[in-house]
């Protein structure tokens, strides 16, 4: 699995003109993209990487705050550019894998404490949010 994790002061999303999520105020927003052969360990290691890094403000972790997150499917970070100038996505995981992970990753982040909205799975979004800082973190299960 792959996120990008964004410090954020606010965010939402909206689905066909109507905002179905967000929050206000510190927290962060996550864009996870699920691969092939990704399952619950992955799950396990981001969730507990994402609640206890200390990327909010005065290096407090979402954990130690109780902060929101904004969780949104993200299948395009598994992009592949090296080639041409159309991007390939035979790196992300067909829906019916990468659902459930995501959903997952969800109800673990809601373990240690933090409220998480969602964007809704394979919809067109709209979401929106103010970097704060600005500060955005990549982290891939994958990585040493």
């Amino acid at each position: 699995m792959r996120v990008v994790i964004q410090r954020a002061d606010g965010a939402s999303v909206v689905v066909a003109g109507e905002r179905i999520s967000g929050f206000v105020g510190p927290g962060l927003v996550v864009l996870a993209g699920v691969t092939h052969g990704d399952g619950p360990a992955e799950v396990a290691f981001l969730a507990r990487k994402i609640a206890q890094l200390r990327i909010l403000r005065e290096e407090r972790s979402a954990e130690e705050l109780g902060a929101p997150v904004l969780l949104i499917s993200q299948f395009t970070l598994y992009a592949d550019t090296r080639k041409g100038r159309r991007p390939s996505w035979n790196g992300a995981a067909p829906g019916l894998v990468a659902e459930p992970l995501v959903a997952e990753l969800g109800r673990a982040l809601s373990a240690y404490g933090l409220p998480v909205h969602e964007g809704v799975f394979g919809a067109d979004m709209a979401v929106s949010f103010t970097n704060d800082g600005p500060v955005t973190v990549l982290l891939d299960s994958a990585a040493p």
